[in-house]
């Protein structure tokens, strides 16, 4: 811009008046002083019938909606991402909870001995339960990167 314009604090003004004019919010008296700062330097209007232009161009702008096969796709990847991560959770809540009271139902005919001290009792199950977590994570695992195995096809 300019230099005849001034200090910083001038090209602040200026600037924040262009804006407020590119939305339409001047008012009577900022309008008078944006309109006087436009016909005193023409770097700034060239600036503005520039920022103008942009502004149009972004007005009248549309967004071209994909065709219905590319939406149809979309969401049933995302219903199918959800509904499959849902399964997943369910799936493995659930065979723990299964596996868990089976290894249970087990320990406690190994547990019905009354000698066995609580502390051993408590570390019996935690033992079985932990072993369960693990057994339902690694085959989630295994099936998970069997599924996504890029090399699975590759003959040695």
């Amino acid at each position: 811009m300019n230099e005849s314009r001034g200090s910083e604090r001038e090209l602040g003004r200026a600037a924040r008046l262009m804006m407020a004019a590119l939305d339409g919010e001047l008012a009577g008296d900022e309008r008078a002083e944006w309109e006087a700062l436009l016909n005193e330097d023409s770097e700034l209007r060239a600036e503005w019938e520039g920022m103008s232009q942009l502004k149009e161009v972004t007005d009248t702008m549309e967004l071209k909606n994909p065709p219905k096969e590319v939406w149809d796709d979309y969401q049933a990847g995302v219903y199918q991402k959800l509904e499959r991560g849902v399964g997943w959770i369910l799936l493995s809540l659930g065979a723990i909870v299964v596996l868990t009271w089976g290894a249970w139902e087990w320990v406690q005919a190994l547990m019905a001995d009354n000698e066995l001290p609580g502390i051993v009792r408590w570390g019996i199950l935690a033992l079985v339960a932990g072993l369960v977590v693990l057994l339902v994570s690694v085959i989630r695992e295994r099936l998970f990167v069997h599924k996504r195995e890029p090399y699975k096809d590759v003959v040695r």
